[in-house]
């Protein structure tokens, strides 16, 4: 398609654009005869991301901030080689980090332009760079090695003697220099020294700074370029995780992965893929459909994402992942090890938590204990990146910095340029090459991760365990970030649940029901690519979250339509009206519990309404099944809702009875049946506070513990509280305050007969920049540790600050409730699309 467009000149120092544009370019190449013998570069350098493309195949990256920014046209001309051709170019207008204004971090620019600064043919003098690379390797060890350590002081002076011996105008004085180095880096280390596992990487973020669909191309100029090099450096092994993602709204049966984008773009690079897997160099690791984020996806979710990602393993490469690779995420939920096991994983590898802001994590390699008591090998890279550049530094750095050093002896080095892509380089390889068993460095070796696995687990037996969850001290707003992406994956993991029960229901009862298996893999899909680490985290632009928003949306309508499928195939006949017959309401519960409740459905206007008063509307339902109801059932006592002469309203319902105060906010909560209040005297619970949120660095990942400062309780009153529904089945009262400067806040407090809670349905239009709200609970218990729900389990967290540990989780993450409890008595905290939360002293706070 690029090659039949029409093309115009072009020079360097243009410009091109604007963001997110694609520009294509002819080059058309004739290399003078007179380079005979010599090596040739085609050297090309922008602002933005290029790949070169050569007899309609895309051959190499071009990408500046990946220092790629030639591509080697012949290492020896040969008077046989076409001295005339043409490449095209195919240049992004963005960079490997998006198109950040002002910051990388920054909203993108939309008018942002490229500039082609360079294209080159070169002459490239392989020996002047073979000199230059053993300088760096001798002058670092030189510079790091220290006083105390002789073989700084022997590279010190090799360098020296390299450089009196090279005439830098006589090629011919090349070889002498070389051989200096060669001296020094032949020279072993003894059998006692830590040996490092070096491993291309190369990150990719499915969507991040740049939206999903630029993914495609980056994974294409990233792992062609690893390819490419390859098949220079037999030895190089990539390890490639981050190997799924999805595009489209409903995708084609396996039209979801990274590696399923480039076979179905680019089918020739995938064939070259496929060929270095088979022979164990281009290694698949991960084991999850996208490298999710580690806290908030449901469990269900992190069953899915292993199963998915597990299953594509097999079809796609003949084998399962045996690690799970996830170098990125914020935090890592205690109920991992076990869904681990249970996937067939058994080791587990990530760096994040050398991120932590307070504490130092104690260690590098030890085994991680769920709350099940399943456990895992864990190895965290010592060298805290999975971005390294095969410096000297960093080999020394993995050494000193490894705590676990004595118990085991080996390490992982994950090398390459990563996030945005780019992942290795020749120079880095080469840095390596010269390091593979040098006295005085650690011994370097070019391994797999089942290599490095397999030594740790042999050396295992002295190895430390953690409980509990790997909890990332940094990012915390990320568990509230982007209001509506918590709201979409919370509502349809809940959709994707009703739509499986119901359909398993109605096959079991009808053989003729078509399972929706082919439709409900590719919502599941959908919903597992947006539980990706940047974007139900909300920690990526604005591009991607409107594609986040429209993947909900898709579930949500797919998802109701397949829902009312399996209903009328598994209540045909309920739903048939008879003559003669009292007209009924059905009513499923597709929940695992008996459940009695006050049914309401959504009226003409959206809102929640009562049903028609001819319908009963308090009913009861078995589990997992459906109940018709006939006839009106009166509660054994009414809700009443009575206002008080000083503005105050009480709301009572047999079983709990409350009392709020003209701003919404609760002064009594009691338990009837034991006369137990919840609140302590002169606090008000549903309270809303306002703090500053101005992080130091990361806006939308942060909150930072100096926000708990900055509390200003919201008191502007728009509306008072009214009476809304007086009683009966239901009683509901209703507020409005001003929050902030420009946002409106308004709370429907519910209490329905015979039930043991109060539900607060709360909508605020959020106008405000830099601030954070909650919601706050004083209640009348104490206890050391709060209850919080995790995957499949629950997990306690301390309520005191006795310890830098305890006061670094000043803002944690939940899922569906929290809960604060002493014996005999406690209160819950519910919600149904939030995330984050707190529990500190006796207030319980969940954060909007």
């Amino acid at each position: 398609e690029a090659v039949v467009q029409e093309f115009r000149p072009a020079q360097v120092g243009e410009s091109f654009g604007p963001t997110w544009e694609t520009c294509w370019f002819k080059v058309e190449l004739s290399i003078p005869l007179a380079w005979a013998g010599r090596e040739v570069h085609f050297v090309w350098e922008s602002d933005g991301e290029g790949m070169v493309w050569r007899d309609a195949q895309p051959v190499q990256g071009l990408t500046k901030e990946g220092e790629k920014t030639s591509y080697i046209l012949t290492r020896s001309l040969e008077e046989s080689e076409p001295h005339s051709l043409t490449l095209y170019v195919e240049l992004a207008c963005n960079g490997l980090f998006g198109a950040g204004k002002g910051s990388m971090i920054a909203p993108p620019d939309p008018d942002r332009r490229v500039t082609l600064s360079k294209a080159e043919l070169v002459v490239f003098n392989r020996d002047v760079y073979e000199l230059l690379v053993d300088l760096e390797i001798l002058l670092d060890m030189a510079q790091l090695l220290g006083e105390e350590n002789q073989r700084s002081f022997q590279a010190l002076y090799t360098a020296n003697q390299m450089v009196n011996v090279c005439d830098v105008t006589d090629p011919s004085t090349f070889p002498a220099a070389r051989g200096l180095a060669a001296a020094i880096f032949s020279q072993r280390n003894g059998e006692s020294q830590h040996t490092i596992h070096a491993m291309g990487h190369c990150h990719i973020d499915s969507a991040w700074l740049w939206p999903y669909e630029e993914t495609i191309r980056k994974c294409a100029r990233s792992w062609v370029t690893v390819v490419h090099l390859m098949e220079h450096n037999p030895e190089l092994t990539f390890a490639c995780s981050q190997g799924v993602g999805e595009l489209g709204l409903i995708p084609v049966l396996w039209q979801a992965q990274q590696f399923e984008w480039v076979r179905s773009c680019y089918p020739g690079l995938f064939a070259r893929i496929q060929d270095f897997v088979a022979k164990g160099q281009f290694i698949p690791v991960g084991g999850t459909w996208v490298e999710m984020d580690g806290n908030l996806p449901s469990g269900e979710s992190m069953v899915r994402q292993f199963l998915q990602g597990q299953r594509f393993f097999q079809e796609q490469f003949g084998r399962i992942c045996s690690e799970f690779w996830l170098p990125d995420t914020f935090g890592y939920s205690a109920q991992l090890p076990q869904l681990m096991r249970g996937c067939g994983i058994q080791r587990f590898l990530t760096q994040k938590l050398s991120w932590n802001l307070v504490n130092s994590f104690p260690h590098h390699t030890f085994f991680w204990e769920g709350i099940d008591g399943s456990q895992v090998l864990t190895h965290f890279p010592p060298g805290d990146s999975y971005g390294m550049h095969g410096r000297v530094e960093e080999m020394l750095k993995t050494v000193k910095n490894n705590k676990d050093k004595g118990r085991v002896n080996h390490s992982a080095f994950l090398f390459g340029f990563g996030d945005g892509g780019g992942g290795p380089t020749q120079k880095m390889l080469d840095r390596m090459k010269r390091m593979s068993d040098t006295d005085g460095l650690p011994r370097v070796q070019i391994s797999t991760p089942d290599q490095l696995f397999s030594v740790l687990e042999k050396e295992s037996s002295q190895l430390c365990t953690w409980v509990g969850e790997l909890f990332l001290e940094l990012h915390n707003g990320t568990y509230t970030t982007q209001a509506q992406i918590k709201k979409g994956n919370r509502e349809c993991e809940r959709i994707l649940h009703d739509v499986e029960v119901l359909s398993s229901l109605a096959v079991a009862q009808d053989r003729g029901f078509q399972y929706p298996a082919s439709q409900l893999q590719q919502l599941w899909r959908l919903l597992l690519l947006n539980q990706f680490h940047d974007v139900l985290p909300g920690s990526c632009i604005q591009l991607v979250v409107e594609d986040a928003l429209q993947y909900y949306t898709e579930i949500r309508r797919a998802g109701a339509q397949l829902q009312e499928e399996a209903v009328q195939s598994l209540c045909r006949d309920l739903l048939q009206p008879k003559e003669c017959s009292t007209p009924s309401t059905l009513v499923l519960n597709t929940l695992s519990w008996e459940r009695t409740e006050v049914i309401s459905r959504p009226g003409p206007d959206g809102t929640e309404t009562l049903e028609p008063l001819c319908f009963p509307t308090l009913v009861t339902v078995p589990s997992m099944g459906y109940a018709l109801v006939q006839e009106p059932f009166v509660p054994p006592q009414p809700v009443t809702v009575r206002k008080q002469e000083d503005g105050t309203i009480t709301m009572e319902n047999g079983v709990i009875a409350a009392c709020l105060d003209t701003m919404g906010r609760l002064t009594l909560l009691q338990l009837l049946d034991s006369g137990r209040a919840s609140i302590p005297d002169g606090c008000y619970a549903n309270q809303f506070a306002l703090f500053d949120d101005v992080p130091l660095y990361w806006d939308a990942w942060d909150v930072m513990d100096y926000h708990l400062e900055t509390r200003k309780p919201v008191t502007t009153l728009l509306k008072p509280l009214e009476i809304a529904l007086a009683g009966g089945l239901r009683g509901s009262v209703k507020f409005s305050l001003q929050v902030g400067k420009s946002s409106t806040l308004t709370q429907e407090i519910i209490l329905d007969a015979a039930c043991p809670y109060l539900r607060f349905l709360t909508q605020v239009e959020w106008k405000e920049a830099h601030k954070f709200l909650k919601v706050e609970f004083p209640v009348q218990v104490r206890s050391t540790n709060a209850t919080y729900e995790i995957q499949f389990g629950h997990l306690q967290r301390p309520t005191h600050w006795n310890t830098s540990w305890d006061w670094a989780r000043f803002e944690v993450w939940a899922h569906k409730w929290l809960d604060l409890s002493e014996h005999g008595f406690g209160v819950a905290l519910l919600n149904d699309c939030k995330y984050g939360a707190s529990a500190h002293r006796n207030i319980l706070s969940l954060s909007l």
